[in-house]
């Protein structure tokens, strides 16, 4: 069938619109107000972006602030590596040596903020059933994949995230000197006493969820390829589903803002950034 009924235009043409209304596990839903299985409490009309992102995959979204993102890591293997700028003035950007440096802690969870370049927080992690997550290893690049897998560039079995990245990117009017250290959410490895790195297998369970709220304006860019450190001979990532929803930005009697020092100065930040 599909030779035939592709063989001209106007064939190819037929074809392509007798699939319109198929779905597939791994798409964006639009609009995204047409989302099922949705969180509690959430309406369907509130909802922003809805997508699945398949092993391999990439995706880039501008929230606005107060915008809520939920990652679900579907099947257990997704990898969520993520970048994060100020979608307003994109030279501001994530910073995770300052995102620990500051919170004085390498292991992100519930409470924690992704800080900016410029002391502000970007995102805070308001729900995380997970726990395990990565600040430390980077991401994927070609030359690691190729070591790895026999190949790693765009548009082959094995793409890499730094390329994935570079993709979606360019999207929005950046490109690779726009590449900085990321997070891998749901993918964690262990800091030994020497300074080494230790993979740690079964950080995240089927249906883990890491829910973020926009704190300001941003430009979230999302892959999802196997971690760099992931021993596993074969390529292996599950799909991961986003779902972003509309909220309100962080109050003054926020619990996070007010969690400690740190915190209410990154929002202090913020909140002059907003006032000028």
């Amino acid at each position: 069938m599909s030779k035939l009924s592709t063989a001209t235009p106007l064939k190819a043409r037929d074809h392509a619109r007798a699939q319109a209304g198929v779905l597939a596990e791994t798409m964006p839903t639009l609009p995204a107000s047409n989302a099922t299985k949705l969180p509690s409490g959430v309406r369907s009309e509130d909802v922003v972006w809805e997508e699945t992102i398949p092993s391999g995959g990439y995706a880039s979204r501008v929230l606005k602030r107060g915008t809520r993102l939920r990652l679900t890591n579907v099947n257990s293997d997704a990898c969520a590596t993520l970048l994060i700028y100020n979608a307003d003035r994109p030279f501001e950007r994530l910073n995770v040596a300052d995102t620990i440096k500051v919170q004085w802690n390498g292991y992100l969870g519930q409470g924690k903020l992704l800080l900016s370049d410029m002391g502000r927080s970007l995102m805070s992690i308001t729900l995380d059933t997970c726990g395990q997550h990565d600040t430390f290893a980077g991401a994927s690049n070609p030359k690691t994949n190729a070591a790895k897998y026999g190949d790693g560039a765009n548009y082959t079995p094995h793409p890499n995230a730094r390329e994935r990245f570079l993709i979606a990117l360019a999207k929005h009017g950046l490109g690779r000197s726009d590449v900085m250290p990321n997070i891998n959410l749901f993918k964690s490895v262990r800091i030994e006493k020497d300074g080494g790195m230790t993979w740690v297998d079964n950080a995240s369970k089927p249906g883990d969820v890491v829910e973020l709220r926009a704190d300001m304006n941003v430009l979230v860019v999302l892959a999802n390829t196997p971690h760099v450190l992931d021993p596993r001979p074969m390529y292996t990532a599950t799909p991961l589903r986003i779902t972003a929803y509309r909220g309100e930005p962080a109050g003054p009697d926020d619990a996070i803002r007010n969690a400690s020092p740190e915190a209410q100065r990154a929002f202090l930040n913020v909140d002059d950034y907003f006032l000028s």
